[in-house]
């Protein structure tokens, strides 16, 4: 028996994200949800929760089930407490089921001094961590997951997979993600969800996506057999039409009209292939500089905000050019370094040296940059590029024209990360 059944769904916010959506889930199963950005999947998983209203059709859940929904940001409500007191909020009882919590924070490997820290202080995985804890913690039946891989490393993704592996049989989790590693080693059903004709596998995403393709290529070899059918029904009428007309017969003229009818009922019914709409790509531009060191780290001491040591940098330079990755464990201290580079641009430091002419772009993982009452088009208007190419800017990074003027708090996660490399480009940064 099916524990939640989705039949006709539609939702529609500004534009149509999904039309005529049906699918059942059954227990233990296991659901990727594919769809690029701002095409609705986070909007479907909140209907699903009943947290918001669809347009048409409807949403049947089993009696007596729970569903938990993690998003992908901490709610502000959650971020001065300490981690252990978030997961206990979920619970009708914190304090005569607070073991359960212990349990919760143990399965997915959380040490212990993380635990009593405030969440909004914890790094951006360990936040991610604590709110599918907290999820989990009320033993759900139906867990919905959007971008659960989300600041992550890549230990903790492996221990994001076995925990979903270690689940209970029977727990039902639909998983919105574009990590195709992750979907491939957690699903077994995938779910690629488009604006018309949304397309249900039974498979993991790259088997299922080999076979989305392939079906696609099909209806398009349909779609340009049916044309062509069609057209040639169209010619055969015109000359039916000249022989009757001539002859006077109006047998012909009948069979005329029919031949018309077939192909209009032909061209109505038939389907062009689904085309995926490119979000556009973002070059960044780079303003220059003279200096062959933009950053010099002379052995600098990275801290914890409260002032617990994390590491020394040792003596390393960043030049003109350079591509670096950042690599460590949640909670190692990256966003730390950066945000002592920043310091040092800001401010100065006495380890961390930078030249006059470098010019910054930042971009953080919460996207601090993007105020959520901030409107996209005043965003890059304020780089005077002028209405009309702040509105084909923002079309090619993937943002609507109707909510290009809206603040941007509805945008979606991918959205707002397109934006705000679309900032970046705009600034020039040389760093």
């Amino acid at each position: 028996m099916s524990v939640l059944a989705v039949k006709s769904l539609s939702l529609t916010l500004g534009l149509p994200l999904f039309s005529d959506l049906s699918f059942a889930l059954e227990p233990g199963d296991r659901l990727g949800l594919i769809a690029a950005n701002g095409r609705g999947k986070s909007s479907l998983l909140r209907c699903l929760a009943g947290e918001l209203e669809a347009s048409a059709g409807d949403i049947t859940r089993a009696r007596g089930v729970t569903l938990c929904r993690v998003e992908q940001d901490v709610p502000d409500a959650l971020r001065t407490i300490t981690l252990r007191e978030a997961v206990a909020g979920a619970l009708a009882d914190p304090e005569g089921e607070f073991w359960r919590v212990d349990v919760a924070l143990g399965a997915l490997e959380v040490p212990e001094p993380v635990r009593d820290q405030p969440l909004g202080d914890l790094s951006g995985g360990w936040q991610r961590t604590g709110l599918l804890a907290r999820a989990a913690v009320v033993e759900p039946d139906i867990l919905l997951l959007d971008e659960p891989t989300n600041h992550l490393d890549l230990s903790r993704i492996g221990i994001l997979q076995r925990w979903l592996k270690g689940l209970a049989r029977d727990v039902a989790v639909i998983v919105a993600s574009h990590d195709r590693a992750f979907l491939d080693a957690v699903t077994t059903r995938s779910l690629f969800l488009r604006d018309v004709g949304s397309r249900a596998f039974a498979l993991p995403y790259s088997r299922a996506k080999a076979s989305l393709i392939e079906m696609d290529a099909a209806q398009g070899r349909q779609f340009e057999n049916d044309l062509a059918k069609a057209e040639q029904l169209r010619k055969q009428a015109a000359k039916l039409k000249n022989i009757g007309i001539n002859n006077g017969s109006d047998l012909l003229v009948v069979k005329t009209k029919q031949l018309k009818e077939r192909a209009e009922k032909i061209e109505a019914q038939a389907k062009a292939a689904f085309k995926e709409v490119s979000a556009g790509e973002i070059r960044l531009a780079n303003s220059g500089t003279h200096a062959k060191a933009l950053v010099s780290l002379m052995d600098a001491q990275i801290a914890t905000p409260d002032g617990r040591p994390l590491f020394r940098s040792g003596q390393k330079w960043i030049e003109k050019g350079d591509r670096v990755v950042l690599l460590g464990r949640n909670g190692a201290g990256k966003t730390q370094l950066v945000q002592a580079v920043l310091g040092a641009i800001t401010r100065g430091h006495d380890q961390i040296k930078v030249p006059p002419s470098l010019v910054l772009g930042h971009s953080d993982q919460a996207l601090a940059q993007l105020p959520p009452k901030a409107k996209p088009h005043d965003l890059v208007t304020a780089f005077n590029t002028g209405d009309g190419p702040a509105r084909s800017l923002l079309a090619e990074a993937g943002i609507r024209l109707d909510m290009q003027t809206k603040p941007l708090g509805p945008l979606s996660g991918g959205q707002k990360a397109r934006l705000a490399m679309l900032l970046l480009r705009l600034a020039k940064p040389n760093f």
